[in-house]
Formats: structure tokens, sequence, C-alpha cells
């Protein structure tokens, strides 16, 4: 009798009751507790409204679906999207997909195929607007990068993209990015875009190779043109300049010879002025002993004596030798 009625007493209703109370809010307080990590955000709801977001630690909602939390990467977790090729395992040794054409081939500013091959990494910097603004996230955050990575090699010659603007492409890559998530307002930040395998398709490589050496033949000509053209312009000036300075010697030599000649002579015809029988006679005399005179060798000139019919006796004007 003493156990039945100490069964009865146990399944008393208000026992019961106080039971099912207990439980429930023992339920209510453990659903309430939780733990954000360290490289997490908890975006909290109340009754499916924003009310806050909370750091890492050990935090309290309200129970019973009044509050709801979304747990979110952190401002300083780095997310990573790969285009054009995905990694299939990572570890030691990553393995890769590659050469997914759908993303990675695009038409560049001068005509040419080129697959493209590149990633990007952004951070959550509002988790508000990463959870409740945009529903396809990844797939935006994907179609948006594809729009402006081929934006950016459709205006560039494919030799310019596998080259000298590559870096200038990751960088305008990223402040275009960043307009356009502001824009939707996705809570996140685009801080870094890599450009990997560059490179024209398969079945046209052996080709872009040779087409490529060919133009660095080109511009080997061409720059060993210029070196060419360098170093013989310059020297043809230099001779040049040098023809020139000479001709300017000759000239000006020739006539200050000249005013010379001018100054001599009006003196000349000064004194002949005063006295032209002493003038001309001086001026025969000195013609006469120019004449006469020995040349550059010392060597003076000898006469033939016109009147004789044979070239036999000569006039010896040499007053030395007798």
């Amino acid at each position: 009798m003493s156990e039945q009625s100490g069964v009865k007493k146990i399944l008393r209703p208000s026992v019961i009751i106080l039971a099912i109370i207990a439980v429930i809010l023992a339920g209510a307080v453990a659903s309430s507790l939780f733990v954000v990590d360290q490289a997490e955000q908890a975006v909290i709801t109340r009754f499916g409204r924003y009310y806050k977001t909370l750091g890492p630690g050990l935090h309290y909602k309200l129970p019973l679906g009044i509050d709801r939390k979304f747990i979110v990467p952190g401002n300083k977790v780095v997310q990573t999207e790969q285009f054009g090729f995905k990694t299939v395992k990572s570890g030691s040794s990553n393995q890769y997909e590659n050469n997914i054409v759908k993303e990675s081939t695009m038409l560049t500013g001068d005509l040419n195929i080129v697959d493209v091959e590149w990633i990007i990494q952004y951070r959550i910097v509002d988790p508000r607007a990463w959870l409740f603004t945009v529903h396809e996230k990844q797939q935006t955050i994907r179609d948006i990068s594809r729009s402006v990575i081929n934006t950016l090699v459709g205006d560039r010659a494919i030799l310019d993209v596998m080259g000298s603007e590559r870096s200038n492409i990751e960088n305008l890559a990223v402040t275009m990015m960043n307009e356009q998530f502001e824009q939707l307002g996705m809570g996140i930040n685009v801080f870094a875009v890599k450009l990997q395998n560059i490179v024209p398709p398969a079945g046209v490589q052996d080709a872009f190779e040779d087409v490529n050496k060919a133009t660095q033949d080109m511009n080997r000509f061409i720059n060993e043109g210029k070196e060419s053209y360098n170093s013989e312009i310059p020297k043809a000036k230099g001779e040049a300049d040098r023809q020139i300075q000479i001709a300017d010697g000759y000239a000006a030599e020739r006539v200050n010879r000249a005013k010379g000649d001018v100054a001599r002579f009006n003196s000349v015809y000064e004194e002949y002025r005063k006295a032209p029988a002493i003038t001309r006679e001086r001026l025969y005399l000195e013609t006469m002993e120019e004449i006469f005179s020995a040349d550059e060798s010392g060597k003076k000139p000898v006469l033939i004596d016109g009147k004789l019919d044979n070239v036999i006796p000569f006039k010896n004007l040499d007053s030395t030798k007798q």
C-alpha cells in the first residue's frame, strides 16, 4: 500500500506540471546560452528583425524563437573565390581542376582569345548587410568578379594582359569590384585580386608562340636599329659640326684676308695719289722682286733669251755664279 501511495503522489498532476515546467526552463536556458568563436560574429534577430551583432565570447539570447542567432565569419577572416580553376584537394600537395572554360576564356581588345585564371580575396565588414541584403551572395560575388575581369581584359591587347598591364588590371579590379559591392550593400571589402595563369587556348598555343616569337624578333630588330641609329647619327652630326666649323674658319680667314688686302690697297692708293710716278715704280720693283724670288723649295727661276732661235744659251740670273 505504501509503494502505491508513493507512486500516486509522484504522478499527481501538480508534480507532472512542475516537472514539465522544469524541463522547459532547462531547455530554454540551454538554448539561450551560446558561444561565439574568436574568428566569428553573431547577428541576433528579435521577432525576425535585426537586433544586434555580438563578438566572440559567451552570450545569452531570449528563448523559444524570440531571438535567433546567425553566425558569420569575423572581419579578419579572409574569404577566397577561385575563377577558371578550383581546388579539388587541399593539403601538403594541393590538387586543382584547371581550364574551367566558361569562366576563363575571354576576348582581348585586339580580338585574341585568352584563358585567364584568377582569385579574389575579401572580408565581411558588415555582418548585417552580408546576411540580409543579397540572397545569392556567392553567385553575386562571382558574377561581378567575372564581369569586371572580362571588361578589363577586353580593353587591352593580349600581350599587355600577359605582361605589362597585369598588375594594373589587378589594382583596377579591386577598385571596380568594391564600387559595385558597395552599391549593392553586400557588406564585404575586396582587398586583393590575383591573376594566376594567363595563356592562349590550348588549340592555338603553338601558333601563338610563333607569333610571339616573331613579335620578339621584330622588337629586337627595332631595338638594334635604334641602337645603330643612336650610334651613327651623333657621329654624323659631330662630323657635320666639324666641317661647318672648318668652313666657318675658312670663311672668316678669307674675309679677314680680303679686308686686309682692301686696307693695304687703300693705303697704297693714298700714297699713289700723293706721288703716282714713285708709287708705280715701287710697285713695279716689288712685283719683279716677287717674280724673280726663289720659290718655296729655294729654286730660283731661269729665263730663256727670246731673240735666240735655239734653246742653247741661258741667261743666268744668279749673280753668285759667273
